[in-house]
């Protein structure tokens, strides 16, 4: 008896802290809400790169040389900065006179990379800031200009993958030179977007390819059967359901499943031959993918190297700029989020001690 009252106890004390918990959150939520700006979907981060590479380039020489070394360095450098700037001033002045003796206005400046980042799931959320990001960069990038998009996706839905290319589509109406760097994957949607670049830049090991469509659910039919369950669907429109999770699959179903996937197959390769005409789209598109090498043989990339070399390569002749739009997030979105990294750690650590253990 005595155990079932501290136990009575514990589970009121415990029902109090979670409600309590509970009420915190939903205040916190209310006026999360209220303070935000009406109006104001997010904001614009922007980072130059050349200086985060220089940070990172001090400080390890600030560690690895000795003072007398770093200040005999730092002396040359400076001498060296002095004569560019001659430099520049005196082709500056020649320009300027150039100019005065043409009547016309060459308005030369350092060229700008903006880089921008897309990591696609099935739904292509990132579509999202994409939209925000260029429009942000056409207001300023000029044909002088260049966006290099860095780009990690399995592929997904069809409509969600074509609005992400359809952003892109606009950097090219604008003008503006697109190169995308591909490290991890770009499959099906996903290289229905690399397609679109002037410049196609993969990792030697990246994965290329999958120009394919693809359609799969599970049917349950057969068990609501099995259990006497009925299932109803009443619709309007000959092809208004064709495969359903729970109603019988008929070969018609099927036929015209089938058709509507090669249509779409179709249109798919007829893009990636519109906007990669060196291909040869029919020995590329069986839905197989490749290793960026391979890749590179079958002409589906045009070079072989890393987004890091390429940011660090163009750092050298151009101010860059990496640019990111970041929504507002609600207190119940940071929630969510905080709980959804702990489920997939959680996740991740199972299954890397589940593998380990087996080959132990």
């Amino acid at each position: 008896m005595e155990f079932l009252i501290e136990y009575g106890m514990f589970l009121a004390k415990a029902t109090t802290i979670v409600l309590a918990i509970v009420i915190v959150i939903a205040v916190l939520a209310s006026s999360g809400q209220r303070s935000r700006k009406p109006g104001k979907k997010g904001s614009l981060k922007i980072s130059r790169l050349n200086e985060h590479f220089d940070d990172m380039k001090e400080a390890l020489r600030s560690s690895v040389l000795e003072k007398k070394e770093l200040k005999q360095l730092h002396k040359e450098e400076k001498k060296q900065e002095k004569e560019l700037a001659k430099q520049e001033a005196k082709a500056a002045k020649a320009e300027a006179q150039q100019e005065s003796e043409s009547g016309e206005s060459a308005g030369s400046r350092k060229k700008r990379v903006y880089v921008i980042n897309f990591k696609g799931n099935i739904a292509a959320d990132a579509v999202s800031s994409l939209r925000e990001e260029i429009s942000a960069i056409l207001t300023m990038a000029e044909a002088e200009d260049e966006v290099m998009l860095r780009l990690e996706s399995p592929g997904g839905m069809v409509h969600a993958y074509g609005l992400a290319s359809s952003q892109l589509v606009r950097l090219r109406n604008a003008k503006i030179p697109l190169t995308i760097c591909v490290d991890k994957v770009a499959a099906s949607g996903g290289y229905m977007m690399a397609c679109l670049a002037d410049r196609l830049v993969a990792a030697p090991f990246a994965i290329i390819g999958s120009i394919g469509v693809l359609v799969q659910l599970p049917n349950f039919h057969k068990v609501l059967q099995k259990y006497d369950v009925d299932y109803e669907m009443i619709s309007a429109g000959e092809y208004k359901r064709t495969l359903t999770t729970f109603g019988e699959i008929t070969q018609k179903s099927r036929d015209k499943v089938q058709e509507d996937v090669e249509t779409i197959h179709d249109i798919f390769k007829s893009w990636v031959k519109e906007h990669r005409p060196s291909v040869e789209i029919d020995k590329v598109a069986t839905g197989e993918t490749w290793l960026g090498s391979q890749a590179k043989e079958r002409y589906m990339v045009d070079d072989i190297k890393t987004s890091d070399e390429y940011i660090i390569d163009a750092c050298k002749q151009a101010d860059v700029f990496e640019i990111e739009y970041e929504f507002q997030k609600t207190i119940q979105d940071k929630l969510g989020r905080v709980l959804e990294e702990g489920v997939a750690k959680a996740v991740s650590r199972w299954f890397q001690q589940t593998h380990v253990d087996k080959y132990q």
